[in-house]
């Protein structure tokens, strides 16, 4: 159960319109690493949870709340950027060079549909989806892409914050990038508990390893011009794992033996068979 308080977690007021930056902010709600999608990815792994993880269900039920009062914030600070907005006579207000910049770039749904209030959508008005979120039941594998999440928000809050002049709004997107800063620490601290407790860091870390080749499980192929890749971590001493130890292959060749298709049924009329020199028709072996 949910239970609003009506009061924002932090003061979302920016020191004067600005429309052009509202649509700007449209991609902390509803792009693809925004809000919207903290919240909803956060939720699901944690309504999903199962048997006895319960600290890492609160962990995600906490902060999947938390990231609702975060779109309620982003969307106060978009309806008060365009509050003022001169959306009636837009030829006569354009006159002015700089507020006719400011409207060029104005996202017209806040006048048409949203009524001067924020989206579900991000910066180009394409509506949020759920295709965004992760919740795969393992949560090792999820705080993982929750790390992933945040890191890409907060690189995008720290480019909103570097994109503004207004004070009130760098001030609110300052404790939004706070709380991102948090948020990867605290998935960075659960994936360390749950390798401990696993005593693996490869996901799945249930499936047996003996059924996996694993002639190739520590082995870096080059498949690329060069062999600088050979000059990093991955490519020697002992894996992150501790269960194998790096091999680089410059030139890979490849593995088993060479494979054959033959040639489809007559009744599919597939490629016709090649004409030789005498007329008579054979059909190339296929590798």
């Amino acid at each position: 159960m949910f239970y609003h308080i009506k009061e924002l977690q932090y003061h979302a007021k920016p020191e004067r319109p600005d429309p052009l930056f509202a649509r700007y902010l449209q991609e902390r709600i509803g792009g693809q690493f925004g809000e919207m999608s903290n919240a909803m990815q956060y939720l699901f792994q944690g309504f999903n949870v199962r048997g006895i993880k319960g600290k890492y269900k609160d962990l995600l039920m906490d902060t999947g709340t938390e990231e609702l009062a975060h779109i309620e914030m982003l969307a106060t600070m978009i309806a008060r950027l365009l509050d003022g907005a001169p959306v009636g006579d837009l030829e006569t207000a354009a006159k002015d060079p700089v507020v006719g910049a400011i409207l060029g770039g104005m996202n017209p749904q806040h006048a048409i549909v949203s009524g001067l209030g924020a989206l579900p959508a991000d910066s180009q008005g394409r509506r949020w989806k759920a295709d965004y979120i992760i919740s795969s039941g393992n949560l090792l594998a999820d705080f993982r892409s929750n790390l992933h999440l945040e890191s890409q928000g907060r690189l995008q809050a720290v480019r909103l914050f570097e994109s503004s002049n207004d004070q009130g709004v760098k001030d609110m997107l300052s404790f939004l990038i706070a709380r991102d800063t948090m948020h990867q620490n605290q998935w960075i601290a659960a994936i360390k508990e749950l390798e401990e407790e696993e005593g693996d860091i490869v996901v799945p870390t249930t499936f047996p390893k003996s059924l996996e080749k694993r002639e190739v499980s520590y082995t870096l192929f080059n498949f690329s011009a060069g062999n600088k890749s050979a000059q990093g971590r991955w490519a020697n001493g002992p894996s992150m794992d501790g269960q194998g130890v790096f091999q680089y292959v410059e030139h890979p060749a490849p593995f088993g033996p060479k494979q054959k298709l033959p040639p489809a049924p007559p009744y599919i009329h597939d490629t016709p068979p090649t004409v030789g020199k005498d007329g008579g028709g054979h059909i190339p072996p296929i590798y």
